[in-house]
């Protein structure tokens, strides 16, 4: 992890406070960029998503999907939680927390937009960082690699009709029209022109090439990130600065899903008998979400200003402290994991 990737709560922290302060010392300008906009999308935030994910994307080898049947549990229990899971997990959390628990505390017209936005941030499983953790977790390279490219594969289809059935649930009006854009803009389009992007490099200078490019574009996709965060805090600062609560308030919810999600995704690999190196990335893979997709949509479906919108963000906000205490805690229980592996069943009934 580069030292800029390790302080990204830092960053993320002071564009919120620049989002803040520029929000209000010029107004205009960031009305003026929240009008630049087609069919809902703002296509300022457009180009910096893109910037954002393209580079993201490029990293995947979609080749590795024929590596998937090497580790099918772990594969298994990692689709199971990314997909059967998640999702739901957050739009109940969303639901007690948001709708129940802190409904008083809240600006009551923005209740189901926070929840619309939980529900994004959690309906698409991490696609790069992914890969910091997994590396951080001495995880097996070759299935973190497979497991995002399914992901990937997956995301394609099943993000808009998941997204959609939860926002139904929830009562929440789904603007179907904007929310297939929003998924081809942002998942489909971006992929094939990643791989496009990927095969060009690799044909004219091999790995050495791909490599030196995606090292000189990592810095350009988390300036993007933050630029993103700048915008969007201009036209929530006022939201921020009346509501100081809400922001922790947020966090309470996504933080639980990250851990219950990483928790079981770790227990079901050990109960089906799979190696650490293979359990660790896949309980990261299964609590970590894909900030990048869920902010764009966030901005696209319900707007800068919205709730949803800011909801995604938090997941940003806390994204980097928590995952890396997941990490922690995945390589601290290692020998109790690989324990329960060798021992024989009876053995692990008595404890």
């Amino acid at each position: 992890m580069s030292l800029f990737e390790r302080w990204l709560t830092l960053w993320v922290a002071l564009c919120i406070v620049a989002g803040v302060a520029l929000g209000h010392l010029m107004p205009a300008v960031f009305h003026a960029i929240g009008a630049a906009q087609i069919a809902k999308v703002n296509l300022p935030v457009a180009a910096l998503i893109w910037l954002m994910v393209v580079p993201m994307l490029i990293k995947i080898d979609f080749a590795a999907l024929g590596q998937v049947k090497q580790h099918w549990r772990g594969i298994g229990v990692t689709l199971f939680v990314n997909w059967a899971v998640k999702p739901f997990s957050m739009a109940a959390l969303g639901w007690l927390f948001i709708g129940t628990l802190f409904r008083p505390l809240l600006p009551p017209g923005q209740i189901d937009s926070y929840i619309a936005g939980l529900i994004l941030l959690a309906a698409a499983p991490c696609t790069a960082m992914v890969f910091v953790w997994s590396n951080l977790s001495r995880g097996e390279p070759h299935f973190t690699l497979s497991q995002v490219a399914l992901n990937d594969t997956i995301m394609v289809f099943a993000f808009a009709p998941i997204v959609g059935l939860l926002l139904g649930l929830s009562a929440i009006t789904v603007p179907w029209s904007t929310l297939v854009l929003s998924v081809g803009l942002y998942i489909v389009v971006p992929v094939i022109a990643a791989q496009l992007l990927r095969r060009r490099l690799l044909a004219r200078g091999g790995a050495s090439r791909l490599t030196a490019v995606l090292d000189r574009l990592q810095p350009v996709s988390l300036v993007a990130l933050l630029a993103t965060l700048v915008l969007l805090f201009g036209f929530q600062g006022q939201q921020i600065l009346a509501q100081p609560l809400v922001i922790a308030l947020l966090a309470a919810p996504i933080l639980i899903q990250v851990y219950f999600n990483a928790g079981l995704a770790y227990l079901l690999n050990r109960m089906s008998k799979e190696q650490h190196c293979i359990a660790g990335p896949s309980a990261l893979i299964g609590a970590s979400n894909f900030f990048e997709l869920a902010v764009a949509a966030a901005i696209s479906l319900f707007g800068f200003q919205s709730g949803a919108a800011l909801a995604t963000v938090v997941g940003v906000l806390i994204e980097v402290p928590v995952m890396l205490s997941v990490v922690w805690i995945v390589n601290r229980s290692k020998t109790w994991y690989e324990r329960g592996l060798t021992a024989p069943p009876g053995a692990r009934a008595a404890r």
